[in-house]
């Protein structure tokens, strides 16, 4: 069996993801579907900046649970762009176009 590469790889989660997702290394594909499951069951999308939770949206709001995980998030893109979520407050929202960078800021 040949060793998994790229984003079948296995990774280390930090530790208020793994405390989120029950796992300490999971690959980033499985990662972002976790995040997913917890987002869509606890409907914690919104349309709108900082909207109320609705069943749908671009916008994920922070829950008590995905806050410390948001938070952690503090980097910058190849294209210098900066995402820095360490000031999030519970019941505000990133754009799920955000969720990469939260994921990369959550593993090691």
């Amino acid at each position: 069996m040949s060793e998994a590469k790229g984003l079948n790889k296995p990774v280390k989660l930090k530790s208020d993801l793994a405390g989120l997702l029950g796992a300490t290394e999971l690959p980033r594909t499985e990662i972002t579907k976790k995040l997913w499951e917890y987002i869509k069951a606890n409907k914690l999308q919104t349309k709108t900046e900082n909207g109320k939770a609705e069943n749908g949206g671009k916008f994920i709001v922070a829950d008590a649970k995905l806050l410390p995980v948001f938070k952690n998030t503090n980097s910058k893109s190849k294209s210098g762009k900066v995402t820095n979520f360490t000031a999030l407050k519970e019941g505000q929202t990133i754009n799920m176009m955000q969720m990469a960078a939260v994921v990369g800021a959550n593993v090691e």
